[in-house]
């Protein structure tokens, strides 16, 4: 099999992974290294709890250091929850037009291998939590519970999209701790926040892959929410909005924060407008967008953040 007829059915022809040594390749796919769209979804809600930080008034130069850690900490700790998920979920995948030819169903990677593999990533991921303070260490080992059950989610549930927003947004909880030592209402207001920009976007996702999940009894929030998605949507989308808002009121943000949050409204309406849930590449640039609402949401703690300086 060649470098790029393994590639699976959503990547870009001709990525950096296909320029590597080709025993590299299934591993650097294995971890999704040619999709980084997945590393900014986690990352992102780490920088947002160090950006309502900041605006509590926990500034300093170590909160460069911290989002320096969270970013490595991302790459390792998605690249380990993409193995963990392939080794479950290796049969159904084999079923799915778009993931049967990622690593393991087809046959570039043993289990074996994607097992040391994974350990190898979890003992660097360890080592980059370490460099935080007990109650963010505490946090991130806390963590490992909601990635464990993920996988299972879809087989029993309608709503896995929601148990993954509780496991991607966990760094929102971390970041802030990171910066103070401390849990808040804000930092909880802002974790929710990214709980239903997830129920948003993986919903999205989803509807890629709707017909293959139905024929093989995989649930979804795509297959639930139907045709009634895009309302479904809008809810989502207004509720992290709001809740950012609600995140900005505890630790007394000024007119700055609220104004900020102008330019992500203005990018989920964009989404929802153009979004096309029958259409597989539609959905797929529509969600890879969200890394741009994402980073357009981190803009009202950092302009905040900025303006005391001022």
């Amino acid at each position: 099999m060649t470098a790029h007829s393994s590639a699976t059915a959503d990547t870009t022809p001709g990525n950096w992974v296909e320029r590597m040594p080709p025993r590299a390749q299934p591993y650097l796919r294995l971890i999704r290294a040619d999709r980084p769209i997945g590393t900014w979804l986690l990352l992102i809600p780490c920088w947002w709890g160090l950006g309502l930080a900041a605006v509590a008034g926990f500034t300093g130069l170590k909160l460069f250091y911290y989002g320096a850690l969270f970013a490595i900490g991302a790459i390792v700790m998605r690249g380990a929850g993409c193995a963990y998920n392939d080794i479950v979920d290796r049969d159904i995948d084999g079923q799915v037009e778009r993931t049967a030819l990622r690593p393991i169903p087809s046959g570039q990677i043993s289990i074996k291998q994607a097992s040391i593999f994974l350990g190898v990533l979890c003992l660097i991921g360890l080592i980059v939590l370490l460099q935080f303070n007990r109650t963010t260490i505490f946090l991130g080992l806390g963590s490992l519970a909601l990635v464990a059950v993920y996988p299972f989610m879809k087989r029993v549930t309608y709503w896995p999209q929601a148990w993954l927003g509780l496991t991607f947004n966990w760094g929102a909880l971390m970041g802030f701790t990171a910066a103070s030592g401390r849990l808040s209402f804000g930092a909880v207001a802002i974790y929710a926040a990214g709980i239903f920009w997830t129920l948003g976007y993986d919903t999205i996702y989803a509807h890629q892959d709707k017909e293959d999940d139905a024929l093989i009894g995989v649930k979804s929030t795509a297959l639930k929410l139907g045709g009634a998605t895009k309302p479904f949507l809008i809810g989502f989308f207004m509720t992290t909005i709001l809740l950012f808002a609600v995140a900005g009121i505890t630790v007394s943000a000024g007119p700055i924060f609220f104004l900020a949050l102008l330019p992500a409204t203005a990018h989920f309406a964009r989404q929802i407008r153009s979004l096309d849930i029958h259409d597989s590449h539609n959905c797929l640039i529509t969600f890879k967008s969200n890394r741009n609402a994402g980073l357009l949401l981190l803009l009202a703690p950092v302009f905040e953040a900025a303006s005391h300086f001022f």
